[in-house]
């Protein structure tokens, strides 16, 4: 499994508008994200505070093939979309999880409640 994370640039008198345009889309795209075989759960948005309006997409993906199979597929239904709203297309980056250990035993000290 893998992660994706796109990153929206809306134009800037969008951006008080992300929540209702990132819906829109999410109706445009989201059935048939659902119904593919790359699919693995939902994804969550983030808008910017420094640049609001830049909006961050983030889910899991099967694999980095399954999900470029269906960026093919969506491109086409984005065209309008991105010609109306946004500034630029969509920048999709690709991440590996790590494994790093986050549950701590919390019956030890915290280092700096410890004496030297």
């Amino acid at each position: 499994m893998i992660i994706v994370m796109e990153t929206w640039y809306l134009k800037s008198e969008f951006e008080g508008q992300a929540l209702e345009l990132m819906q829109q889309m999410d109706d445009l795209l989201g059935p048939d994200a659902h119904e593919h075989p790359g699919w693995t759960g939902h994804a969550s948005f983030y808008q910017s505070a420094e640049k609001p309006n830049e909006v961050i997409m983030v889910y899991p993906w099967k694999s980095r093939e399954l999900h470029e199979d269906l960026v093919v597929q969506e491109e086409p239904k984005l065209v309008e979309f991105v010609q109306k709203y946004c500034e630029k297309p969509r920048v999709i980056q690709y991440f590996n999880e790590l494994p790093v250990e986050v549950e701590h035993d919390h019956d030890h000290h915290h280092h700096n409640d410890e004496k030297k």
